[in-house]
């Protein structure tokens, strides 16, 4: 007999008597990049729950090299079209950055359009803006067709809601702010009294744009050559020119870096830290400050991005001026020096975690979203 055929119409529920099915659409899978991590966490947070969607990981980069990327995506297309066909997905939740990403969930967007199948486009970038001013004209009006197409578009924080709003034309009542969130590890270590240099820790992709050139800088300067501290640094990136720069300025004994880590090798680092450095220029809403509250330590960082909708200064958190390595030096000494200011700041950043970042509450308000994204229009609507 042939294969029988399910194409559901656009809008229609899910059929009744079970979950919803949602591919979720991310580079490289669970433990490839920022992106990967949050919803790693998700996934967990809903099997520890018995609670939220069904979901299917749909893969359209591969965790290797770009070079094989086209291959990863028609896999992505072919997984996505076996499914629908036969009934098995009901939600595409398209987790877009900028660069070759957007390129990759436009096409995935494409299909899931020809094939019938509801979205969700979640922004993920540092500069969203910037990345869409640089592409040609016929790539923007894709990227607009593909917010605007979206049951719901999802944000990291009120400055990308303002964006996909005012400069994508995504209507305001489909924009969604939805702030990252990270598990709780337990309580924290007593680190007071802890014996040892002080211990810093910088989390992230090691590049120009998180600081790590000005955080070298500030280390290599007489008032911390004179102060006892390691700095573990763990992220993929320009690794190697980094570390020749350690070198070059002198502190390569002090600094250990340890590439891209898995969640239970970055756990310990965080455990094992008493502050986290965070000197970016730019970012979404970083997952390593929010890893960094939730364990309780000491943070330094930079008000880019959604940090101001996470931490507030001299309550939860240092801020410094991106780029300024003045002050990035006086507040890691600072920190060095005063004991009692890392532990206030400390305990504070775990309840504010614990308040509005902790991923069960994440979880389930992203299964609340998709229940919207897939109910039926109510009568008379467009």
């Amino acid at each position: 007999m042939p294969e029988s055929r399910v194409e559901p119409e656009p809008g229609d529920p899910p059929p009744s008597g079970r979950r919803p099915r949602v591919g979720l659409a991310m580079p490289g899978g669970f433990e490839f990049g920022g992106i990967g991590r949050i919803m790693l966490y998700t996934v967990r947070a809903w099997q520890a729950s018995g609670t939220g969607p069904d979901w299917l990981l749909v893969d359209a980069r591969g965790p290797g090299s770009l070079l094989f990327s086209p291959i990863h995506l028609v896999r992505a297309l072919a997984l996505v079209a076996r499914e629908r066909r036969a009934g098995r997905l009901d939600l595409l939740h398209l987790n877009v950055a900028g660069r070759g990403s957007t390129v990759r969930k436009v096409i995935l967007g494409l299909w899931a359009e020809l094939w019938g199948l509801p979205t969700i486009v979640h922004l993920h970038d540092f500069d969203y803006p910037a990345d869409l001013a640089r592409r040609p004209d016929w790539q923007r009006r894709l990227v607009r067709r593909l917010f605007r197409g979206a049951r719901l578009c999802l944000v990291l924080g009120e400055r990308d809601r303002r964006f996909v709003i005012e400069g994508l034309g995504v209507e305001p009542g489909r924009s969604v702010v939805l702030h990252n969130a990270v598990p709780d590890p337990g309580p924290p270590p007593e680190r007071v009294g802890r014996p040892g240099p002080s211990r810093l820790l910088f989390l992230g992709h090691l590049s120009e744009r998180k600081g790590v050139g000005e955080l070298l800088a500030a280390l290599a300067r007489p008032s911390l050559a004179a102060r006892a501290w390691r700095l573990d640094l763990a992220g993929g990136g320009e690794v190697e020119r980094f570390r020749a720069r350690a070198r070059e300025l002198g502190v390569a004994e002090r600094c250990r870096f340890h590439g891209w880590l898995g969640q239970e090798a970055t756990f310990e680092l965080l455990r094992a830290a008493d502050i986290l450095v965070l000197p970016s220029h730019a970012e979404g809403q970083a997952m390593a400050l929010l890893e960094a509250m939730a364990h309780g330590l000491a943070i330094l960082a930079t008000p880019v991005g959604a940090h101001l909708e996470a931490v507030r200064d001299g309550v939860s958190a240092l801020l410094v001026p991106p780029g300024e390595v003045d002050a990035l030096e006086a507040a890691i000494v600072r920190l060095i020096d005063e004991p009692a200011l890392r532990a206030r700041l400390g305990r504070a950043a775990r309840a504010r975690w614990f308040e509005a970042f902790a991923i069960e509450g994440y979880a389930r308000r992203l299964a609340a979203l998709y229940a919207e994204a897939l109910a039926p229009p109510p009568p008379g609507a467009g």
